[in-house]
């Protein structure tokens, strides 16, 4: 009989789900039943654990199980991504309440354990859902205090918690209709289910879990994954195309060979790089059209991490700035590209959430103090949120996520920093402007909360993108490939036809007391194309003040608001 657990045995635990996570996140991306190209649960999920087992490689081997847990929770907090991610670490915080000042784990203390965790994922989460992550977790939980009634060996107790952990994911289609429509289980779910029976493998004396070694080794000389930023570097400056654009491409299964995707991307850009290995697909090109090249890349896989630049616009600003540079004294200290805390100096300072150019030069001429790139596909982690809190020259920062994934991670970010943090509930990037521009510098923080929450509680948006996958959601069917049009969060109807699809769109927010509307239109837009709808759209509703303007934002064509 094992009556507990030494600290190496749990450091090891945590280190091979990570690795395992890694190595299945795809799989669990996929499970992912909304067509939107947001597919990154398994994603999040292995990103979150991965930062935590970078904490844990360097303890010895006589660490005590606290240590472990405290460095575990800590690493997956700050790398937590995504609200999957989110959960996963406030699981994993349960281990470090309950086992403080613990030398071994029991399997009492694993019951208590994943009571703790599963208590503070339920309470960080506003409107719970059953039949996600939340719980399997929970229902885990439950079946962990019942065997410790009779079992005090932490092996078993742990091997029957992922059985009941397995039996729970599979019924979650039973209470989440979209999951069962779909024919899958719920990806978050399935990530804690693949963690768990992990760590079950290393609790039972197996040794860590190794990723996948990659098969193809390059030649000498020859661009490989890990060569890929040198070699892109080269390229930074050619400007012949306006967008640089980069991404890493999760290959799907049955993906074609990658010398057809560089064949397609040199037909619309130049300084093409495409390099491979066994799992991942690493892109760069310059082009004048970067939602083609997404689209493209999503025929080969899942996309992580896109990246899309204005080089002209960064050319110019940095030859701006080398002119003030020249003309100005010399600087008395060096500033590190990442964002530096700082001490606050005003009493009120405002972080967004954002990608594009356009839609980041709007939230900071609104006075945002600092911008976080990310969004839809590209979530922020825990700690990139905590930074720029704490880069912000304020007393009291507003933060504003523009995301519904994004919440979780910023709430969380809001208990880790040194001054106060108003996280506002801006799930989409018009909700962030109007809050943004409601603030009053001369009320106080209470009636500033009020009248920003309402003001982006007024704004109704339209989102345009394209479906990831082919799927049968919520009453549509819906192809690969067609125009996605999405009403306040939620889906309203596909289309063929870009412009139509935002015309008719934009139809339905404009209703007879709107008084204005703003598009924003994203980097794979054309002004014409933008124009052309503009000019419908004036022609339509005379008596509606429009604005258009360009974003520069990935992922979606269009993002409407009505006020």
């Amino acid at each position: 009989m094992n009556s507990c657990l030494s600290g190496k045995v749990f450091r090891d635990a945590v280190i091979s789900a990570a690795n395992r996570l890694g190595d299945n996140k795809k799989s669990v991306d996929e499970l992912n039943v909304f067509p939107v190209p947001d597919g990154d649960t398994g994603t999040n999920m292995s990103m979150t654990i991965s930062n935590a087992a970078l904490a844990l490689k360097n303890l010895p081997d006589d660490v005590d199980v606290s240590e472990v847990a405290k460095a575990a929770a800590s690493g997956m907090l700050r790398g937590a991504r995504g609200n999957s991610g989110v959960i996963l670490s406030l699981i994993f915080r349960g281990f470090s309440k309950g086992l403080e000042g613990q030398k071994t784990l029991t399997a009492e203390l694993m019951a208590e354990c994943l009571e703790l965790g599963v208590k503070g994922a339920y309470k960080s989460v506003m409107k719970p859902t059953e039949g996600t992550i939340l719980t399997v977790a929970r229902e885990a939980a439950e079946k962990a205090r019942e065997c410790c009634k009779s079992i005090n060996d932490p092996l078993i107790v742990w091997d029957k918690v992922c059985k009941q952990a397995e039996i729970t994911l599979s019924h979650t289609p039973e209470l989440l209709p979209q999951l069962a429509k779909a024919g899958v289980v719920d990806a978050g779910g399935k990530g804690l289910v693949l963690i768990f029976r992990e760590m079950q493998e290393i609790f039972g004396g197996k040794t860590i879990y190794t990723p996948k070694e990659k098969t193809d080794a390059a030649a000498p000389g020859a661009v490989t994954v890990d060569s890929f930023s040198d070699v892109v570097g080269m390229y930074d400056d050619e400007i012949h195309f306006t967008y640089c654009t980069e991404m890493i491409i999760t290959k799907s299964e049955d993906c074609a060979p990658a010398a057809e995707l560089r064949a397609y991307l040199e037909t619309i850009g130049d300084c093409v790089v495409v390099v491979e290995d066994d799992e991942i697909i690493k892109v760069h090109v310059h082009t004048n059209d970067p939602g083609l090249a997404i689209q493209k890349g999503l025929t080969f896989g899942q996309i992580n991490l896109p990246k899309i630049e204005n080089m002209k616009m960064q050319h110019e600003t940095r030859r701006k700035q080398t002119d003030k540079e020249k003309s100005a004294p010399a600087p008395k200290h060096e500033t590190a590209s990442a964002p530096q805390r700082v001490e606050p100096e005003k009493e009120y300072g405002f972080v967004a959430v954002a990608a594009g150019s356009g839609i980041e030069a709007l939230f900071r001429d609104a006075g945002a103090d600092c911008i976080v790139r990310g969004g839809q596909t590209m979530n922020p982690s825990t700690e990139d949120i905590l930074r720029a809190i704490e880069s912000c020259p304020a007393h009291t920062v507003f933060v504003l996520p523009n995301n519904k994934n994004i919440i979780m991670a910023a709430e969380q970010a809001m208990k880790l920093a040194d001054r106060k943090v108003c996280v506002l509930q801006t799930r989409n990037i018009p909700q962030g402007i109007s809050a943004m521009l409601a603030f009053d510098p001369d009320a106080d923080l209470s009636q500033n909360l009020v009248t920003m929450t309402e003001a982006l509680e007024r704004v109704s948006t339209g989102q345009v993108t394209f479906a990831a996958r082919d799927s049968d959601f919520d009453g549509h069917i819906i192809h690969k490939g067609e125009i996605l049009c999405m009403e306040n969060g939620k889906l309203a109807f596909t289309e063929k036809e870009l412009n139509k699809g935002a015309y008719k769109l934009a139809k339905k927010l404009i209703k007879s007391d709107t008084s204005f509307v703003s598009i924003f239109y994203g980097s794979d837009v054309s002004d014409e194309t933008a124009e052309r709808l503009l000019a419908a759209m004036q022609k339509k509703f005379s008596g509606v003040d429009i604005n258009m303007m360009r974003g520069g934002q990935p992922v979606y064509y269009y993002i409407i608001s009505a006020e």
